[in-house]
């Protein structure tokens, strides 16, 4: 009897089950009891809760010939990420493959929440960096919002600036992974004033790590953030004197010409230790942020940020809340603008 239930009772056919586990590694496999996880991961069929197979060799053989038609179609980058949730370090980490660290979201109770490191999509090398000593207060990649209500997020990343509501793992395993996590921002007396949720998810996309980003903010009283050349979403690179890198943005333009420009987005490519390659960042803009598309924060080290504040003041009235959406490209070698260009479409569409 060869046969696996999914969710909601429906009956997985024989022939589906055994073509999935012979083409896996390329054996006939005699039993499946114990390798279900392993199943689910390779071919992306999370929801096979058991399975019961009893079946002679010559009958896998035949059954061999479906393989190719199931699973061969899935991209073999597109390889199984686990998110987990170490509450003693205060990380939220993110593997392939079980064992391959991609990034770190650190999130201590009273710490902005910052992302570090971002690893190479294969594995060569960390793409953000901690605290340089040009700007000690720029923290891989996070959100800081500048002069809200007087007070400075963005150069104010711990103490009484930040304080932790909550952390959640929403998708812990998968060809995606999803995270939560909330924060209030404190005035001078300790009341928050603001609580944003910033809620991430990570995939893979033919060799490129698909990080989005949706940042709500709400409002516990009236804030207002005052008109600044920088706040917001911001990424830290390991940029410094001597490495070769450059910042372009969607019309072309590069390094302190993008400064302030708005863009539909903007890709940061530097040579790091122990590549022959450039590594990429590339951020999108989505087009139903408000005011979009954005102004962005150029630096003279190669940070970049999309930023509301660079054009005006912009308020959140007490009790409501906003939403900003990005998502980030993580790639290696060659720039390329069209495929960038395609790739914002798609991400614009969804």
């Amino acid at each position: 009897m060869i046969g696996s239930h999914l969710k909601g009772g429906a009956f997985l056919p024989p022939w589906f089950l055994v073509s999935v586990v012979t083409c896996i590694d390329h054996q006939i496999v005699e039993g499946v009891a114990g390798y279900t996880n392993h199943i689910a991961k390779r071919c992306s069929l999370g929801y096979i809760q058991a399975t019961v197979i009893d079946v002679k060799h010559f009958r896998l053989a035949t059954l061999l010939l479906f393989a190719p038609i199931i699973c061969y179609p899935q991209d073999k980058r597109n390889e199984m990420f686990t998110l987990r949730h170490d509450q003693n370090t205060e990380t939220i980490s993110v593997f392939r493959d079980d064992i391959k660290l991609v990034l770190t979201q650190h999130v201590k109770k009273d710490i902005r929440p910052y992302i570090h490191p971002i690893v190479a999509p294969d594995g060569r090398g960390i793409l953000t960096e901690f605290s340089p000593d040009h700007h000690k207060h720029q923290t891989g990649l996070y959100w800081g919002l500048k002069k809200v209500n007087g007070r400075d997020y963005f150069m104010n990343w711990k103490g009484d600036y930040w304080r932790r509501v909550s952390v959640r793992a929403l998708r812990e395993q998968g060809s995606m992974v999803q995270w939560q996590l909330s924060y209030d921002l404190l005035d001078e007396s300790g009341n928050a004033i603001l609580t944003e949720t910033q809620t991430w998810s990570l995939q893979d996309s033919n060799g490129k790590l698909l990080l989005d980003v949706e940042w709500q903010g709400e409002a516990k009283a009236d804030v207002k953030m005052e008109k600044f050349y920088v706040g917001g979403l911001f990424l830290r690179m390991p940029w410094h004197p001597g490495i070769e890198g450059e910042v372009i943005n969607a019309e072309g333009k590069r390094n302190s010409e993008a400064e302030g420009q708005r863009s539909i987005w903007n890709d940061i490519g530097i040579h790091i230790d122990g590549r022959d390659d450039k590594a990429h960042i590339a951020i999108f803009d989505h087009p139903e942020n408000d005011d979009s598309p954005v102004a962005w924060r150029v630096d003279n080290e190669l940070g970049v940020g999309p930023s509301r504040q660079i054009v005006g003041d912009w308020s959140i009235q007490k009790a409501t809340s906003v939403v900003f959406r990005y998502r980030l490209i993580i790639y290696t070698g060659e720039f390329e603008p069209d495929n960038l260009h395609r790739l914002w479409k798609e991400y614009s569409n969804e």
